[in-house]
């Protein structure tokens, strides 16, 4: 709608406009002349190439279309008085006069001008019948809040009635004659509200109304937003903000963007790393050892790790850790011995969680901060208390050397192993289970932060992507990494989730397009198998691997300056555990 007035149909408008800028008239290019891209004017060729009817370089934008949509920009961004001169220098109008009637009708308030003039525009019956309902239920409305109660309940009865849909909102209007304060509790009719202007009545009839007929709000910023997400879905190393694309030319990024280079090296543990898990808030990263410790470090401002705790007094090697929502407390748990839970300012165990007779294996948090799950090597998985107290234990077959147990964001699904080949998702309220099924064993799984997909790796050295948001469906397949012996562990990372990091035998991280599936590195560094990698969720050019080789690599977008010192970390101070 242009900003000039909006009660009037663009004919008029352009007429009005266009006479008030005949004064203006040495300002504005005449239509034998236009202007030079690179300054000036010069002749514009009288005779078009090709095709009138179609534009662009393969011929298959429809001008009329394409000068529409301008136009509609134009007065949606409130250049109006370009908008108008475009509709009368290509004799394209935005609508038609019997379309711009309607407009003007339904923006006047005539109700029944503007129910004629529907009928005699070229549309389906059901779309008649629906636009009508819209119009009627507004009069309706209006008519209630000027206490015209025998007039609204005449347009009940006689006008939306017989028009024999929505029999509840029918029933809903209904309702508001005898109780009128109920009027006020619906709230909106069709999602326009009581005491919106009948402009957005308008707007909603846009959207049922065929969009040739009328336009639909924003549609020029639709087509370009969606030129540029095929751009980026399209870009294999597009891991930064959406800041950086621009309309002028076609968009690709460097491959310096992806996490590729060694910017760190941390060496705090005395043996194997076996996991490693960057906070919620991108801000510590934890590692976790078979030389029964786990390590807190911090990610200064800069981007450089330093030591922050080391956690000591478990007796058996550390399986894995995970953080609390609010990332103010870390579990950790041992190879088939107990979970500890960690004060992460202070460095301190504050409880110890154990079951007498088996051993955990496993532990995630709850959503709520307030309770946490372990999986326990009788085959259950059991849900406690920060206190320690067990609340929920379920029965079921497990793979004791499979560790992997999560659980969603809404706390509803709990996802785990249930046979060598094939994952359990339990709908804890429902009782409602879903498999998903492997021809090969499975090591390890994860799943993304939307909880829409998990993340499967495989024995036979391949990783399967899942959609879980129904029934489960395999949709992506990485291959490349090198797995034989040991459970290898992978993830999702970097802008938007849009990338796979795996460790892998070889001693290097792999790293692959999700949406594509094309391996994009291949990442030396380590000597030893590298077991789990870690993508920092707030930083997408931060990714850390742990080894076998003792040592945690940071990897970045580009080499960053550092001294050895900092390059090379080592565990400098210690928090005692025992309790």
């Amino acid at each position: 709608m242009g900003r000039i007035d909006d009660r009037e149909p663009p004919s008029k408008r352009v007429k009005e406009t266009i006479a008030g800028l005949q004064g203006f008239s040495n300002s504005i290019p005449s239509p034998a002349i236009h202007i030079d891209p690179l300054g000036g004017q010069m002749a514009r060729p009288l005779t078009p190439h090709g095709n009138k009817d179609m534009i662009g370089s393969k011929g298959i934008i429809k001008r009329s279309e394409f000068v529409r949509i301008i136009t509609k920009a134009l007065y949606s961004l409130g250049y109006d008085r370009s908008g108008a001169i475009l509709e009368v220098e290509s004799g394209i109008p935005l609508h038609s006069p019997l379309v711009d009637c309607f407009r003007k009708q339904v923006l006047d308030g005539n109700w029944d001008g503007s129910l004629a003039t529907l009928n005699k525009i070229s549309i389906s019956d059901d779309v008649l019948k629906l636009a009508s309902f819209m119009i009627l239920e507004y009069k309706f409305c209006e008519f209630l809040e000027m206490d015209r109660v025998l007039d609204a309940v005449n347009t009940l009865r006689n006008e939306i009635t017989p028009l024999r849909i929505k029999p509840k909102r029918v029933h809903e209007l209904s309702t508001c004659i005898i109780c009128p304060s109920l009027h006020l509790s619906l709230g909106s009719i069709n999602g326009i509200k009581k005491s919106s202007s009948r402009l957005n009545l308008l707007n909603e009839l846009q959207k049922v109304l065929p969009p040739a007929l009328m336009l639909p709000e924003g549609r020029l910023e639709h087509l370009i937003e969606q030129a540029l997400n095929v751009q980026r879905e399209a870009c294999y190393f597009h891991n930064s903000l959406d800041s950086c694309l621009t309309l002028y030319t076609d968009h690709h990024c460097r491959e310096d963007q992806i996490p590729s280079q060694t910017t760190q090296v941390l060496q705090g543990h005395g043996d194997e790393v076996w996991f490693v898990q960057f906070s919620n808030n991108g801000k510590l990263l934890a590692s976790s050892s078979r030389d029964n410790s786990a390590i807190i470090w911090e990610v200064r401002e800069d981007g450089v790790l330093s030591l922050k705790h080391t956690l000591t007094g478990h007796q058996k090697p550390v399986l894995m850790i995970s953080w609390s929502p609010d990332d103010s407390q870390l579990l950790t748990c041992g190879l088939e011995e107990v979970v500890r839970r960690w004060d992460v300012s202070s460095g301190e165990c504050v409880q110890v969680y154990e079951k007498i007779g088996v051993g955990l294996i496993s532990c995630g948090w709850f959503p709520d901060g307030k309770r946490f799950f372990s999986g326990v090597t009788d085959s259950s998985i059991c849900l406690w208390d920060l206190d320690g107290k067990e609340l929920e234990c379920w029965n079921g077959q497990r793979m004791i050397k499979t560790s992997d147990l999560t659980i969603t964001g809404d706390g509803k699904q709990i996802i785990s192993m249930c046979r060598e080949s094939a994952i359990l998702v339990l709908e804890r309220e429902a009782k409602v289970e879903k498999l998903i099924e492997e021809n090969h064993t499975i090591t390890s799984f994860s799943l993304s932060r939307d909880d829409q997909f998990l993340l499967v790796n495989l024995i036979n050295q391949e990783i399967h992507l899942w959609d879980i948001t129904g029934f489960p469906k395999l949709v992506m397949s990485y291959k490349g990494h090198k797995r034989s012996r040991f459970v290898i562990r992978s993830c999702f990372g970097g802008y938007e989730q849009s990338y796979i990091a795996s460790g892998s035998e070889d001693s290097q991280v792999y790293i692959w397009h999700r949406g594509s599936g094309y391996l994009i590195a291949a990442l030396p560094g380590h000597t030893g198998a590298v077991n789990c990698v870690s993508w920092n969720p707030v930083n997408p050019q931060m990714l850390a691997s742990a080894s076998d080789d003792h040592s945690i690599r940071i990897w970045g977008g580009s080499m960053v300056n550092l001294n050895h010192k900092e390059a090379y970390s080592n565990g400098v101070c210690q928090s005692n555990g025992n309790k």
